[in-house]
């Protein structure tokens, strides 16, 4: 039983010497395709491979901290002001503690010399009298209750006038001089359509139309109004004694006969 399972014994044949050298050359290379194999399945189902682990490897690093803010600047002291010092105590002036190095002249105006014989504003005056006199007093009194003229204030600029004012359809309907009709359509006519069409219209200072644009309305019918509102005719409209452009609105209807 030992000598098929273990070791060749003497005089037997045993399976090892049966084997050819091909058997070995096989056998290496399924088992290199078999390594070749493991080593391949990872590369191609990458979605096996620990998500976690390789997301940790790829996000960037922090910032690095910000540089600390600079000192602050050193505020200069405070100069301290000394209250000025005076001489005087209770209206009593005292006494000075130290005599100062250098002392200042106080000079004062001297007085006008006084007129010769005039006494109390009067020449030959009673002395003691009022200045200026009987008619000084008389002038004085009379410019002292003058009424004072109070300045004129400015007179305020006049309004500027605006070069174009919005007015509702209803006053522009009562400037109407001229009014032209819209021609029907023939395919409106007889596809039966019918309705109104709402023109944004600029009416100019003579009256005339500047500019019409549709808001709402048909698109077979909005082109006739056009045409025929563009013929349209109103008085100025004044602002202010000045003739303004104007911007309203101008709607057109087309009803058909027994509609």
């Amino acid at each position: 039983m030992f000598e098929d399972s273990l070791l060749e014994s003497g005089g037997r044949d045993s399976k090892l010497h049966r084997r050819g050298p091909w058997a070995t050359v096989i056998s290496f290379a399924i088992q290199a395709a078999m390594i070749g194999v493991l080593v391949l399945i990872p590369l191609l189902y990458t979605q096996t491979l620990p998500r976690e682990q390789l997301m940790v490897y790829l996000v960037a690093p922090p910032p690095p901290p910000p540089p600390p803010p600079p000192p602050a600047a050193a505020q200069a002291p405070k100069a301290v002001v000394k209250p000025p010092t005076t001489q005087i105590d209770n209206g009593q002036l005292k006494a000075p503690t130290k005599i100062p190095e250098k002392i200042a002249m106080v000079k004062e105006d001297t007085p006008p010399p006084a007129a010769a014989g005039v006494e109390g504003g009067v020449v030959g005056g009673v002395p003691g009298g009022q200045m200026g006199g009987v008619v000084g007093g008389v002038l004085g009194s009379i410019v002292t209750q003058a009424p004072v003229a109070m300045p004129k204030e400015a007179a305020p600029p006049p309004p500027t006038t605006p070069q174009r004012v919005k007015v509702s359809a209803g006053v522009t309907a009562g400037l109407l001089l001229t009014k032209v009709q819209p021609s029907y359509p023939p395919l409106a006519k007889q596809a039966r359509i019918q309705g109104t069409v709402v023109l944004q219209a600029v009416i100019g200072k003579d009256g005339s139309i500047q500019h019409l644009k549709a808001v709402s309305g048909h698109p077979m019918l909005i082109q006739s109004a056009i045409d025929a509102v563009s013929r349209w005719k109103y008085k100025p409209y004044y602002l202010n004694g000045e003739p303004v452009e104007v911007d309203t609105q101008v709607t057109v209807n087309f009803t058909l006969a027994g509609g």
